[in-house]
């Protein structure tokens, strides 16, 4: 039985194993609009780049068996140097508060389930919930039918979250493949802080789909770091989703680094409601074999006088393929808009691809946009320069590459992710971290 069918069929049984029954409603209505458009294919303009048989032709287990067999050991092998930061983590959807380490006391921090269970919460979830997620969105829809995984976050009014946040989503024990629809909940209120971290890591040989959907509300002169670390095995699809939403004076980053996964497909929406906001999309992929990155961008400038910034960075070796599609949406009241976008690839051998849509529709007149998108090869005089220099041939390549995605990386403000995404870049180089 196909993933379609088996969401249908499920979904009943899955209803049975919840005790938050103010959603259920909600849930009913959200897979009936998913079984009404069913999966996108490649008929649909979104995916017209982006095959999903291979995900959506197999079986999964939705109820994931909560047992596993992680050590800390193994947990602190995925860390990044990180003694000093609060961690979350999540194990075969469960939070795990003897590995996770959490001093946000300042701060509400509650996983998915348990915050949909308590009655207190109700009125937030009202509030925020499934508000700024499209709701014409397969997956999105289906997240909403089955979501139970995940973080509910509140950070206060003026309170600064000093300690970046890891989040951790291991996988581990798994006889099937297994899906998991993963839900994040985060709220960052007026003049407050926080750094998130995110990681996904399925640590079997069995297949993993995850369906993530992530709202964040960031509020006037709020500040939110998002930071999508993707460096998972070749049995693990993911489909991710972020809305951000963000008001007047706030400043709003969401950093994606791609370098695992059999198939990512990465969507992220920006939505600005009100003045001066500042939004930032930096993205990083280097990816070999035959694997394939998507990034689906879209910026909503509703109001004036504010910026956004896309720059999205591809390396793509072997028979891989990557696909960018980036828009910025300017409303005719959204005058003094700044919007900067780049897209630049390089392909290493001939059977990788790229399909690059950088897009602008504007319709105020006092604005400064721009777009942009390369893709090529090693320039050759760089490589003579270098060799003639008495550098190796493959140190000179790794150097070029590296200078080439290193400016994606320059305003992470998290020293040791700094340091782990340089060597994951290093690894992916095959180079040694001394050039």
């Amino acid at each position: 039985m196909a993933l379609f069918e088996q969401t249908i069929d499920q979904h009943s049984d899955f209803l049975g194993t919840l005790r938050h029954r103010f959603l259920d409603e909600d849930r009913k209505t959200a897979l009936e609009a998913f079984a009404l458009k069913g999966f996108p294919t490649k008929k649909d303009e979104e995916y017209k780049y982006t095959n999903l048989k291979e995900i959506t032709e197999k079986n999964y287990n939705f109820f994931p068996t909560e047992e596993h067999h992680i050590s800390r050991e193994q947990l602190d092998a995925l860390h990044l140097g990180e003694e000093n930061f609060d961690r979350i983590v999540f194990i075969n959807g469960k939070l795990h508060k003897e590995f996770s380490k959490i001093s946000i006391g300042n701060a509400e921090f509650l996983s998915f389930n348990y915050a949909l269970n308590d009655p207190a919460h109700k009125e937030v979830f009202d509030k925020y919930f499934n508000t700024i997620a499209n709701k014409d969105l397969a997956f999105t829809n289906l997240n909403s039918a089955y979501c139970k995984f995940g973080f509910f976050l509140r950070v206060p009014k003026n309170v600064v979250i000093e300690k970046p946040i890891h989040v951790f989503y291991l996988s581990q024990n798994q006889e099937e493949n297994t899906f998991y629809n993963t839900r994040n909940l985060l709220i960052v209120e007026e003049g407050a802080k926080v750094e998130i971290i995110e990681s996904h890591h399925n640590l079997d040989e069995s297949f993993v789909l995850t369906n993530s959907v992530t709202e964040i509300f960031t509020f006037q002169n709020a500040k939110t770091d998002w930071h999508k670390l993707q460096n998972d095995n070749d049995t693990s699809y993911l489909v991710d989703h972020t809305f951000a939403k963000q008001e007047r004076d706030s400043l709003t980053t969401v950093n994606t680094f791609t370098f695992g996964g059999k198939l990512v497909r990465n969507n992220l929406d920006f939505i600005h409601n009100g003045e001066n906001i500042n939004s930032f999309m930096n993205g990083i992929t280097i990816i070999g074999k035959d694997q394939l990155v998507d990034h689906h961008t879209a910026v909503h400038h509703n109001t004036p006088n504010c910026e956004s910034y896309q720059n999205y960075k591809g390396i793509y070796k072997d028979k891989s393929h990557g696909v960018f599609n980036g828009k910025v949406f300017v409303n005719k009241i959204a005058q003094k808009t700044n919007a900067y976008q780049q897209n630049n690839n390089i392909l290493l051998d001939e059977g990788a691809s790229i399909d690059t849509k950088p897009q602008l529709e504007i319709f105020a007149d006092d604005v400064k946009c721009s777009h942009g998108c390369t893709v090529g090869q090693l320039n050759e005089d760089a490589m003579f320069y270098l060799r003639a220099r008495g550098i190796s041939k493959k140190e000179a390549r790794a150097l070029l590459l590296y200078a080439f995605a290193n400016d994606a990386m320059q305003n992470i403000d998290i020293e040791p992710l700094k340091v782990k995404v340089s060597k994951l870049l290093a690894e992916k180089l095959e180079v040694s971290m001394e050039f």
